[in-house]
């Protein structure tokens, strides 16, 4: 494998709506760079990148996968995501330590809900980006349409810089506003020649490029001063303003394409080398220091203290489990031990991987900027700060969303009931959005995610990883009673069989309280009605009653007792009576 720099690195995660041609795209790359001989197709379940089989029977991406390619001795290292809202923490995971977004548009959609709230994602984390306009070759496909959309419902200024020669059937190259050469597909492998753009798109063009030299020009003061001057910008300005603008996040470029034929990919790859930003060019990291408000801060050196990001966990039942993470500064090398500073653990490891869809690849030593894997850590998860223990550093992480819908969920065999839990638990190492517990009222153990796709696939994942079968149902409801009134009543427990009997008399206040307020017990009593060492059993009686109710045997809740009145026998009275 070539060797690279931090400045040779280019960390993209390619995001977008689903079944907008995102893994297509990843897989166009693989193909045109020559790292695979054959272009892997979502719809023939041959994907390098969704090789799960779950995503493979759905036709579309439920989980994150990571590759990479070189490129005119450029390392891109790919992340694709999934364009489903069920698995939107995944996505954001990913925009968490990449360096810039490719956001992928169908032609005929355009911007569709989903888009949205990736580009909002990507806005949390302040990362440059671009927009690819896939799937130029369906019917009805329009390219000034769908930039259309992008303004109009996202409310952001792009800048084409590239334009289709032909649409739908007639699809057959596009035009480079920044060469203003027209680029001509021969094949469906992504071979092209360059020529002389169509006389029928001449005027186009040129009107087209105007706007992109404006919008580059604008993005800095100086470079605007210059245009104005000599009203052009020369070849190395436009490159240089592009570059400086996407980086700073004021220029948001816009290329076009169709992935299954191939068409574009190799011009979209020379725009994510030259003008999206490398690790070194996104600067130093802010964290804390761990247990304070401190911050520490890091550089993409190799020379730096050595830190990373978790950003993923794998499952796997036979290799066990992989930990993936973006490295901030410093290096890491095999065979040393590494400190997990968000538990303040120590763990070991074997072997370094570069993660190629499914495929592991072993590598000595991890610069930064660059995204791998271990195997097999026990204690390390998402979201968790690596570093040197010398010098500790914790970066923010993503928070899983709270869960949005429920199933019970029972073994189709006797024999599996004590699998789920241990079953649920290793799905939920990878996949934090995901909740399992056992409700004390129904009885039922209950799965909780982001949605039915979400828990379905988990089932199926279970099936499959740990031959645990189970059926989904529709939960119990826990009903509980509570108190509409005031009211005052008595209780009081007499029993006399001989000998010393049992006797506690008491009164009480009880009053309703506002939802989710629980239970409050006063003790009013004043004077010597009740002696001080019974009351206390009164307050137990009540928490033990309150799991059963009256009404239909529900637990009672929100209310408040007052202990105001009773009497007691010398003899016969007790703890036990007065509960």
């Amino acid at each position: 494998m070539a060797k690279y720099d931090s400045k040779s690195l280019r960390n993209v995660v390619v995001v977008g709506h689903g079944s907008t041609g995102k893994t297509s795209l990843c897989e166009s790359f693989l193909f045109v760079s020559g790292k695979t001989d054959r272009l892997g197709r979502v719809d023939e379940g041959t994907s390098t990148l969704d090789h799960e089989p779950e995503e493979q029977k759905k036709r579309i991406s439920i989980s994150s996968a990571t590759t990479f390619v070189d490129w005119h001795k450029f390392k891109i290292n790919l992340v694709d995501t999934p364009g489903d809202s069920n698995f939107s923490f995944d996505t954001q995971s990913c925009l968490r330590i990449a360096d810039a977004a490719l956001v992928v548009l169908d032609a005929v959609s355009g911007v569709e809900f989903q888009t949205q709230k990736v580009w909002e994602y990507a806005d949390d984390f302040k990362l440059p980006r671009m927009v690819f306009i896939n799937r130029m070759d369906r019917e009805r496909a329009n390219f000034q349409t769908a930039v259309a959309t992008i303004k109009d419902k996202m409310d952001v200024k792009v800048t084409p810089i590239c334009l289709p020669i032909g649409t739908h059937e007639s699809f057959r190259g596009v035009i480079d506003l920044l060469s203003m050469q027209a680029i001509i597909y021969d094949d469906l492998k992504g071979t092209f020649k360059t020529a002389d753009i169509p006389a029928d798109q001449i005027e186009e063009a040129q009107t087209w490029r105007e706007t992109m030299v404006e919008d580059i020009a604008e993005s800095d003061e100086a470079m605007m001063d210059r245009y104005l001057e000599a009203g052009e910008l020369t070849a190395e300005e436009l490159r240089t303003g592009l570059r400086t603008g996407v980086n700073s996040g004021a220029l948001i470029p816009v290329a076009c394409g169709s992935a299954l034929k191939n068409m574009g990919t190799a011009l979209l790859m020379d725009i994510i080398t030259q003008y999206l930003p490398s690790p070194v060019d996104r600067g130093p990291v802010k964290g804390v220091k761990p247990g304070t408000e401190e911050e520490e801060i890091r550089t993409p050196e190799e020379g730096s203290p050595f830190s990373a990001l978790v950003f993923k966990t794998i499952a796997d039942p036979y290799a066990g489990r992989l930990t993936l993470f973006r490295v901030y500064s410093g290096t890491l090398t095999a065979d040393v031990g590494m400190y997990n500073a968000s538990h303040k653990i120590s763990e070991r490891f074997g072997n370094i991987f570069f993660l190629d869809g499914k495929t592991q690849k072993t590598t000595d030593m991890v610069i930064p900027g660059d995204i791998a894997a271990f195997a097999k850590l026990k204690e390390t998860g998402t979201g968790d700060t690596i570093c040197n223990e010398k010098s500790p550093i914790i970066y923010d992480k993503v928070v899983p969303p709270p869960t949005i819908m429920s199933f019970a969920i029972e073994p189709k065999s006797r024999g599996d009931e004590d699998k789920i839990g241990s079953s649920i638990n290793r799905l939920i190492e990878e996949d934090p959005t995901m909740r399992f517990h056992r409700d004390d009222q129904t009885k039922e153990m209950i799965i909780s995610g982001m949605g039915q796709i979400h828990i379905e696939v988990a089932v199926e994942k279970m099936r499959r990883k740990f031959g645990v079968e189970v059926n989904l149902k529709t939960p119990k409801v826990p009903y509980k009673e509570t108190i509409k009134a005031k009211t005052n009543v008595q209780g009081k427990y007499k029993k006399q069989s001989g000998g010393r009997g049992q006797y506690g008399d008491c009164w009480l206040d009880i009053e309703p309280l506002p939802r989710g307020s629980g239970f409050e017990f006063q003790d009013k009593i004043v004077g010597g009605v009740i002696p001080n060492q019974y009351r206390p059993a009164v307050e137990k009686g009540i928490v033990e009653a309150m799991d059963e109710g009256v009404v239909a045997g529900y637990p009672v809740v929100d209310f408040k007792v007052s202990l105001v009145d009773g009497t007691y026998h010398t003899v016969d009275s007790s703890e036990m009576a007065f509960k």
